[in-house]
């Protein structure tokens, strides 16, 4: 059978339309079960005035993105450390110059540094910040994660102490959950934290640790109680990274850059003033913090639409049918981003904190990741088998390529997320699990 290409053409539209579709049905739970139709996607006349305003501080401030500045290799994850550090310094800079005009945070309450802004008012400023050449994500997990959960969780005291740093970058935070035997099954981790005075002395191991080689401080889940069932005998406590007793070992990886690291805790001493939330609670913020995670994947440091069809412009004949037919599929897919970002920060909009609609964005983005990267690649043709500074724009397609499958895994795993998205969305019945009620003492250890 022959299929003409403008049939073609309409059934890549149709099964992208579909495709949205379904994945509206999955996302309309957390409206009620009762989807907003006809929603206006034009700015109101306040989302109108903050564009206008902070386009005009950006413009002020910071160079736009062109063809030249979206291929600079000074863009790249860096590849030594010393590309690491120059990159760290840029982003310091930036981010206290943000700090200074107060758009460090502009999601944050007011008197934490932020401007309290709405969720969907704070996205105007993300989306208007994306079009210009500077950088940031080295502080996603402070400003993203660990901030907002202090703020939810955090005593007083804690929030004095920690969050004034996390906007101005004196401070860098990191994640310390995962373990060599607590990843997905990430309730089963064995670090230990013993109660002795004032202090946690806390013995253990935590792996995939991004950022650690630099971060000055972390958020730690230990394990508290040993004689209650795995998930919630977990405490949350926020630890500095150059105490005694830790040892950061980086990971390099085959490409040569280093990202993730392996932490060794050994008696390390922290301050019962440093838990996060209740003793035992632990595994209640880890679920806050990981929430605003997935939340925070597709807000910043990927490209535009736009960008990657100035890019693609640059190497390939975007008027082939083929060609054109993929980046329709491409373009729905950044659309269908689009529009569950607006829901996410419509439900914190209503005082709603993250929840299962973040596994669905976060499987979007991961579907994006690999979709955009195969395109990209394939557009060069025959320089897409060069590498380095011999391939088209340094390599960055080739880094995209093969680094497609990064966020199908950070974050929590596409299985995982369906997992989320079956039980908490769809009501599908959970996993059996034998160990959800017996004490972790009595678990067999690996």
């Amino acid at each position: 059978m022959v299929i003409s290409l403008s049939t073609l053409s309409s059934l890549v539209l149709i099964g992208a339309a579909r495709a949205e579709y379904e994945l509206e049905q999955v996302a309309v739970f957390w409206a009620g079960g009762h989807t907003r139709i006809g929603m206006d996607f034009e700015d109101s006349p306040e989302e109108r005035s903050l564009r206008a305003e902070a386009r005009s501080w950006l413009e002020a401030n910071a160079k736009p993105l062109d063809v030249e500045s979206l291929s600079d290799l000074r863009t790249h994850r860096a590849h030594t450390e010393e590309q690491d550090l120059a990159l760290l310094d840029e982003a310091r800079v930036w981010q206290r110059h943000k700090a200074e005009a107060g758009w460090a945070a502009p999601h944050w309450p007011i008197e934490h540094g932020g401007r309290g802004l709405s969720p969907l008012l704070a996205g105007v400023f993300a989306a208007e910040e994306q079009k210009f050449d500077v950088s940031g994500n080295m502080f996603s997990v402070g400003v993203g994660m660990a901030g907002p959960t202090i703020i939810e969780w955090g005593t007083e005291t804690q929030q004095d102490q920690f969050l004034a740093p996390i906007l101005t970058a004196e401070h860098i935070w990191c994640q310390l959950f995962s373990e060599p035997g607590a990843g997905s099954d990430l309730a089963g981790l064995a670090t230990k934290a013993v109660l002795d005075g004032d202090e946690w002395v806390v013995n253990g191991q935590k792996v995939w640790t991004s950022a650690a080689h630099y971060s000055d401080y972390g958020v730690l889940l230990a394990r508290t109680d040993a004689d209650v069932p795995k998930h919630r005998g977990i405490t949350c406590i926020l630890v500095e990274m150059h105490s005694p007793g830790i040892e950061i070992r980086p990971l390099r990886q085959i490409d040569g850059a280093i990202h993730f690291n392996e932490v060794f805790l050994d008696d390390v001493r922290i301050p019962v003033a440093n838990t996060l939330g209740p003793v035992g609670a632990g595994w209640g913020v880890a679920m806050t913090m990981l929430a605003h995670e997935r939340a925070s994947i597709g807000g910043g440091g990927m490209y535009s639409f736009d960008q990657v069809l100035t890019l693609a412009r640059t190497v390939s004949d975007t008027s082939d049918p083929l060609v054109r037919q993929r980046l329709v599929d491409l373009y729905t897919r950044f659309e269908m981003l689009r529009f569950l970002g607006y829901r996410v920060r419509t439900a914190a909009e209503r005082g709603e904190l993250p929840g299962p609609e973040s596994s669905v964005l976060k499987l979007v983005v991961s579907a994006l990741y690999e979709v955009g990267g195969d395109l990209l690649l394939a557009l060069e043709g025959a320089a897409g088998m060069l590498n380095g500074a011999d391939a088209p724009f340094g390599g960055k397609f080739q880094d995209l390529f093969m680094g497609q499958w990064a966020p199908r895994i950070g974050g929590g795993t596409d299985q995982i997320q369906r997992n989320i998205i079956g039980e908490r969305v769809l009501g599908l019945p959970g996993e059996i699990r034998s160990d959800k009620t017996v004490p972790f003492r009595e678990l067999p250890q690996a």
